[in-house]
């Protein structure tokens, strides 16, 4: 049967044919909806993990016991998994195991835009990279296949225009595989007697790969009318070439990556008077061809920075561009911004009135660091909030301690902020960590976490109680506020800031999109009250406008939550009930309201 689908839901169906068993991920874009779609499919066990490295470990636990097993993540989310990687590669699998791992050219959603390509090289792992959603569920199945053949673990490397794009995948059916335990303890104990029997291993497998790259149909050539110019390409790069160029070129179309064919590329060279390879960002198939003695173009007249498209290739080889309509005027810039009634929103204007150095974190309270709250001055990765704001007031002498803070959300703390918090408990630092307890993995679509109690498919499961495991950790002031009371939450700041001792800081209220959460009515402006004095403004909320010189809140995206209501020094901002002062909010079902009754005035009981 033909279906539509995303690469990514090709994938996950291409994990269902092939008879995986087990799925474990951490949630990361533009990777996310592999694991998401494959835990539809009750043949497979599918788990959200705290972060990439437990995951990969726990799909190498599956394929140790025979199963065929799979962990997805984003490429930085790769940086985190690589201690297990690189070990994995010189013990092999026992069930096949499949990595993938999606690339971010053009930084839609991420912090750096490295090419994933070197990972699978430096780990000397095959990797196979499909092209559209038909590729991405074909690939897959080959992988295990691959992996099991070769007993290594293989990648599939998906990018952003593949992950999020649609095209006719033709759906087959599953194949079971048998689950055998084997014991082998010079091959996965990985002690150094052991592991040095096991490299020399790896070698002969990589030359074993190089060779079935030659004669693999995953690299095809498709001649060209011309034997003017050949193309080597391979992922999003071979659809853009094949809609700018035709026929008219030869292609050499590279499905495996890693390794290359290099007696194939060099045939295929030889029957046209110029070559380019079009790959997007690190030349690394161009930098191979040079190696082997193929002169190329690549870098020389394409960019190695972001995504390509079809003019980029127009532009740089001189063809004709089509017909296309412009507009009169520029589209202003939108740029991003938290959401009406976000949580956050309210803690950063609390922090940006203190005069706070906030070192932040990765998720969507990114978008603190943006006009008008402007509350954030670094962002590095996962969990490096923590770690740099004790590195911070270690050497400010102390005297950052004062107003410097490390922001991280609830899951983030979960990945990798947890190991920070216990260097400041240990080392003593007097450093204040906020948590940002939104109840939910925000930024990439509302995923369970391990505080949240809920498992990838909704389920009640096992839930990590915050208060608890800070205070297990060493720290003794522990602070829970509700950010949409700016009274509280400032006094609940400036309080663990003027101690000389490690703080943290809970701030908890559910991300407002979640679906089960209830909304208070809109408020509203009343226009004869109003100075125009825009001191509502400044929390940079999407509700609120000036229209007339007057506010004016959009009751249509308003979710009552109050935070502009505190602000305005004229009580012109009002309830239904025509009250000044913010209502109480609603109760918040299926949320955990023990953790709310455990504070009083943001001060736990």
């Amino acid at each position: 049967m033909k279906q539509l689908m995303l690469g990514n839901k090709a994938v996950a169906r291409g994990l269902y044919e092939a008879g995986c068993s087990f799925v474990s991920s951490y949630p990361g874009t533009p990777s996310t909806e592999i694991t998401e779609e494959a835990a539809k499919y009750d043949e497979m066990y599918c788990e959200w993990a705290p972060n990439e490295k437990v995951a990969m470990e726990a799909a190498f636990g599956a394929s140790l016991a025979g199963a065929r097993s799979f962990c997805a993540m984003k490429h930085v989310g790769l940086n985190v998994a690589c201690d297990p990687l690189f070990t994995m590669s010189y013990t092999g699998v026992g069930g096949g195991l499949v990595i993938g791992v999606a690339d971010d050219a053009g930084m839609h959603s991420s912090q750096n835009e490295q090419d994933s390509r070197h990972h699978a090289i430096a780990s000397k792992l095959p990797m196979l990279e499909p092209s559209d959603s038909t590729e991405a569920l074909m690939f897959t199945k080959e992988a295990y296949k691959i992996s099991e053949e070769y007993d290594t673990p293989v990648f599939i490397k998906m990018c952003t225009r593949v992950s999020h794009s649609q095209s006719l995948v033709e759906t087959g059916r599953r194949e079971e595989h048998a689950k055998v335990y084997t014991k082998n303890v010079p091959k996965f104990v990985m002690t150094p007697a052991n592991a040095m029997k096991r490299h020399p291993v790896i070698e002969e497998r990589t030359k074993a790969l190089e060779a079935f790259a030659e004669v693999t149909p995953l690299n095809r050539i498709e001649d060209g009318r011309e034997k003017k110019l050949g193309i080597i390409c391979d992922s999003t790069s071979y659809q853009y070439v094949r809609e700018v160029f035709g026929d008219k070129v030869g292609i050499f179309k590279l499905g495996m990556v890693n390794p290359l064919p290099a007696d194939k590329i060099r045939n295929f060279a030889g029957q046209y008077e110029e070559v380019c390879v079009i790959e997007e960002l690190d030349p690394i198939i161009e930098n191979f061809c040079r190696q082997i003695g193929v002169a190329v173009h690549g870098k020389d007249i394409l960019p190695v920075t972001g995504e390509y498209s079809q003019n980029i290739l127009r532009d740089a080889f001189k063809v004709e561009k089509p017909a296309f309509r412009t507009l009169d005027k520029p589209i202003p810039v939108r740029p991003p911004a938290m959401c009406s009634g976000c949580p956050h929103r309210g803690l950063f204007y609390v922090l940006h009135k203190l005069g706070c150095t906030v070192l932040g974190d990765i998720g969507c309270y990114t978008l603190g660091a943006a006009a008008p709250l402007n509350a954030m001055e670094m962002t590095l990765c996962m969990g490096a909030s923590v770690s740099a704001v004790h590195g911070f007031n270690k050497m400010s002498g102390g005297n950052g301690s004062g107003h410097t803070v490390a922001v991280i959300g609830d899951s983030t703390f979960m990945h990798s902020g947890m190991t920070g918090l216990a260097n400041i408990a240990y080392n003593e630092s007097n450093s204040t960590v906020i948590i940002l307890d939104n109840s939910i993995t925000g930024m990439t679509g509302h995923q369970q976490n391990p505080t949240t109690g809920y498992n990838i498919k909704g389920d009640p499961a096992g839930r990590i109680d915050l208060e608890a495991l800070v205070r297990a950790m060493g720290i003794e002031n522990i602070v829970v506020v509700d950010p949409y009371d700016l009274k509280a939450t400032e006094e609940a700041v400036k309080g663990e800031l003027a101690k000389d001792a490690p703080s943290v800081i809970i701030s908890r209220r559910p991300c407002v999109l979640l679906k089960y959460v209830n909304h208070a009515k809109p408020v509203h402006v009343v226009p004869k009250k109003c100075r125009g004095c825009k001191s509502c403004m400044r929390i940079g909320c999407p509700s609120i406008s000036f229209t007339g010189g007057k506010a004016h809140i959009d009751d249509t995206l308003c979710v009552g939550c109050g935070v502009c209501q505190q602000m305005c020094p004229f009580g012109s901002i009002i309830n239904e009930n025509g009250s000044m002062k913010a209502e109480p909010w609603p109760p918040l079902s299926r949320y955990d309201l023990d953790h709310m009754n455990k504070t009083e005035g943001g001060v736990e009981k």
